[in-house]
């Protein structure tokens, strides 16, 4: 009974080796053929670059100022007697801004006028004495030294009375600088000082800042790249410019572009520019911000939807389609973007298919089943 049972088990055993065997080749054979063992290849959608035009717009942050900006100072000292506006007015041109006690100054005049009428007077003397001397010097009765001697007090009184003049003007320019008018047309700015105060010509800040609004310059910084590729373009004259202003809306006038200075700043790697923009309802004034909206038309350039780069570490890449129907992970560069696009700089060219879906899941070197899309059709 024993040796029968060990012999059972040891055949049965083996049968079931076999089966298992079996089993494993026939599902190797499947495999080996082609059938669930195998991925099919991953249906993939692509574009073909191609060249064309597009619009872009580039942004920069920017700070408004009127077009005459004037710092308002007191030109001589003395008390502040009278305001004439408040902060805010809109004054012309000789308006009365400012009046400084003035008491000071009329008597410096006084004075003036008084040492002219004195010089005055020794002139007089002293061309009397001359024409006294002549018919003396003609009749032998006084020697030529005399008249000589008078002719040259009558010439220090000429110069003295030159010098008063002077004096007498330039104290009448003291006097009127104590009552301070609007250089220009605009709106007034803030007012530190108050009646009473002691003002002078050194002082740090101004008695008022008076703004021309009529139109206004907002000033802006262009990095050098910026500013090469915008030359470059040649069709910078053409470009809109849009003002957006601080609460969100765009200003409803277009601009004009000019530059602010002729070199690059060293400090900043950047340029200097400003927009010019009407402003005829005084919506906008000095001191505001903005931002420059600069729109313009781009010739010849290759366009990729957003969608088709990936990008690893602040670097970019693509997947091209290759020989057999793989897929080739291609590094690109970009120089701008336009909507859901990037604008390509290197890396790609006209007639390159390019994936547009499932980035994600494709690899180099991977065969998938590509179907061709239009470009325009992935925006829809």
């Amino acid at each position: 009974m024993f040796k029968f049972t060990f012999k059972s088990k040891h055949i049965t055993a083996g049968l079931w080796l076999l089966s298992v065997a079996a089993l494993s080749g026939s599902c190797g054979t499947k495999a080996d053929q082609g059938g669930y063992g195998q991925m099919p290849p991953l249906e993939t959608d692509f574009i073909t670059l191609s060249n064309g035009n597009t619009p872009v717009e580039t942004s920069y942050p920017g700070a408004i100022e009127g077009k005459v900006n004037v710092d308002v100072k007191a030109q001589v000292s003395g008390y502040l007697e009278k305001i004439y506006v408040t902060e805010g007015d809109y004054v012309q041109k000789g308006q009365s801004l400012f009046k400084i006690k003035s008491e000071v100054f009329k008597e410096q005049v006084n004075s003036s006028d008084a040492g002219l009428k004195s010089a005055l007077a020794a002139q007089a003397n002293a061309s009397l004495e001359v024409e006294k001397i002549k018919p003396l010097v003609e009749g032998k009765v006084v020697s030529d030294m005399q008249l000589r001697s008078a002719q040259a007090s009558l010439d220090a009184a000429t110069a003295q009375v030159a010098q008063a003049k002077a004096a007498l003007g330039s104290s009448k320019i003291s006097a009127g600088f104590a009552l301070i008018q609007a250089p220009v047309s605009g709106y007034i700015g803030r007012i530190p000082n108050r009646i009473g105060n002691l003002v002078t010509p050194s002082d740090a800040v101004p008695l008022t800042t008076l703004s021309d609004i009529n139109s206004v310059f907002v000033y802006f910084s262009m990095s050098e790249a910026d500013f090469i590729a915008f030359k470059k373009a040649g069709n910078h004259k053409a470009a809109r410019v849009e003002l957006i202003m601080a609460d969100g809306s765009a200003y409803i006038m277009p601009g004009k572009l000019e530059s602010a200075s002729g070199n690059i700043d060293r400090a900043t790697g950047s340029m200097s520019m400003k927009a010019v923009f009407p402003n005829p309802d005084k919506l906008l004034r000095s001191g505001g911000s903005g931002k420059i909206v600069i729109h313009r038309m781009l010739d010849n350039v290759l366009k990729l939807p957003m969608a088709a780069v990936k990008d690893i570490q602040d670097k970019y890449f693509v997947f091209k389609l290759a020989d057999s129907n793989k897929v080739a992970m291609t590094s690109i560069e970009i120089s701008g973007a336009s909507g859901n696009s990037y604008l390509v700089k290197s890396g790609l060219k006209k007639g390159d298919q390019i994936a547009v879906n499932r980035i994600d899941a494709l690899i180099e070197g991977m065969v998938v089943a590509p179907k061709t899309v239009l470009a325009d059709s992935l925006s829809k």
